[in-house]
């Protein structure tokens, strides 16, 4: 994969295409200019494009689908600080390996987190040279930083991120109504989002006592974070985002990783009403059940938690009419210590679930028993995605002006995943081991080849990733 040896263009010629989520699946072929990284044209029908000296060419083989480059817009890639968790040149690669050419790295869990402008320059320091895929940042609302907020947005954050109840690190606490609606003021007009960890204890009655559970038991862990953690947080994002909007200055909000299908008939509502909400869920809580889960498993614990199968059957419906916009991974590592396996603890064990490799066929192989076309993968994975984080003027679909950001896969290709694949810092994750739809060949990022399954290195020597603050 010897970047000195390529040529300025990149042809890529594919029976099957579907290069947006309008599109229907036709052959293709598509010219990026790797000088710009832009695509300057698309063949389709009986148009062609001549096959130059100045070229490479990849021509797709019969089983091998193009689709547009994916955008995953909740990853922790937890450097500086935290760079034994996760860290830029680990995280990207297994975001190319799994057809991802642009992440958003969340605010934590990295030290220090994105709150201040120093803070944006320290991380944006620790990335330089290690990005096998574009990394976009959202900033950080914490106590006390909305003066920060304003050149947060001038330097280029896609937005904001904060919790409503306490994160598990102790740099990045929670914030109140008030402090929300100081962040909110900063944030009008803007066009910027804000993101809110949905779960919230303040104002909700005391909880009847129940049952002490072995906290080796998921059930245990399953109790500790009730649906009303997360109705109680939305019914707030709900009303704050209500009232900016109808008092004229409207903010956008977003709710990352919904767990709860008991807040869907709030959320519809809001969104009916025409208030600026969006919604995210998370490829496992589409995928596992609690039911499943064994005791002592706390490689599956995340916050807030997998929930019944009759939850995640909710989630799909509001993914399949609308109410959820798109999904991402959370992919929020640890080392296999802090997930304390050998004692199966789930009330001590770091939560997180490291996945950002596998989204795409996961969602794939459930969606495609329930009716899921390619045409909505991209939506889900692509396209909205694009949009939430204000790069849709040059990600989420293959068109003549748009980055060259190709992913070249194989729908009904099977694969079980295995450790020796995982290309994530730390080799823990509930998905090893599982046999899934989908296997990613090739990610291109602006026309330059991130990832190869078929060769001996995998991936590019230099990293071909840029950062995102445009």
């Amino acid at each position: 994969m010897s970047q000195q040896q390529q040529r300025p263009f990149l042809l890529v010629k594919a029976q099957k295409a579907v290069l947006s989520s309008e599109n229907d699946m036709a052959p293709a072929t598509v010219l990026v200019d790797r000088t710009t990284g832009k695509i300057t044209q698309v063949a389709t029908d009986n148009e062609t494009i001549k096959v130059k000296d100045d070229m490479d060419v990849i021509e797709l083989q019969d089983d091998q689908v193009l689709i547009p480059g994916l955008v995953d817009a909740h990853v922790h890639l937890n450097e500086p600080g935290r760079t034994d968790w996760e860290g830029f040149e680990t995280g990207t690669k297994a975001a190319a390996a799994g057809g991802i050419c642009t992440v958003i790295d969340m605010p934590l869990n990295a030290i220090p987190p994105t709150t201040t402008e120093e803070n944006l320059d320290i991380k944006l320091a620790a990335a330089a040279g290690q990005c096998h895929v574009d990394v976009g940042f959202w900033g950080g609302v914490i106590p006390n930083n909305a003066e920060h907020l304003p050149r947060l947005m001038e330097r280029g954050v896609r937005g904001f991120k904060c919790f409503l109840i306490e994160s598990g690190v102790d740099e990045f606490p929670c914030v109140n109504e008030a402090q929300v609606r100081l962040a909110m003021d900063k944030m009008v007009g803007s066009g910027k989002v804000l993101l809110f960890h949905a779960e919230m204890e303040e104002g909700l009655p005391e909880q009847p006592k129940q049952e002490e559970l072995d906290s080796r038991t998921y059930a245990s862990f399953l109790n500790s974070r009730p649906q009303n953690l997360e109705t109680n947080a939305i019914d707030m994002v709900i009303r704050l985002t209500r009232e900016y909007y109808e008092q004229g200055k409207p903010v956008k909000t977003h709710i990352v990783h919904l767990s709860a299908a008991s807040a869907l008939p709030a959320i519809r509502k809001a969104k009916a009403d025409g208030i600026p909400l969006t919604v995210e869920t998370c490829f496992h809580y589409l995928n596992f059940s609690a039911e499943a889960i064994e005791d002592g498993a706390t490689h599956y614990k995340c916050c807030p938690p997998i929930r019944e199968a009759s939850n995640r059957e909710l989630l799909w419906e509001a993914l399949l009419d609308g109410t959820i916009d798109y999904v991402v991974s959370d992919h929020s590592p640890c080392t296999a210590q802090l997930k304390k396996l050998e004692v199966g603890d789930f009330g001590t064990a770091w939560g997180g679930i490291a996945s950002v490799q596998f989204g795409l066929p996961v969602l794939w192989s459930e969606g495609r028993n329930r009716g899921v076309t390619i045409q909505k993968i991209i939506r889900w994975l692509s396209e909205v995605p694009a949009q939430r984080t204000q790069i849709h003027e040059k990600k989420g679909r293959i068109a003549a002006g748009f980055d060259g950001d190709l992913c070249i896969w194989r729908p009904e290709a099977p694969f079980e995943i295995k450790i020796q694949d995982v290309h994530f810092k730390n080799k823990l994750s509930p998905y090893i081991g599982n046999t899934l739809y989908g296997a990613v060949d090739q990610t291109i990022v602006r026309g330059q080849t991130a990832f190869d399954r078929t060769t001996a290195e995998r991936f590019a020597p230099k990293p071909v990733g840029r950062t995102l603050l445009a």
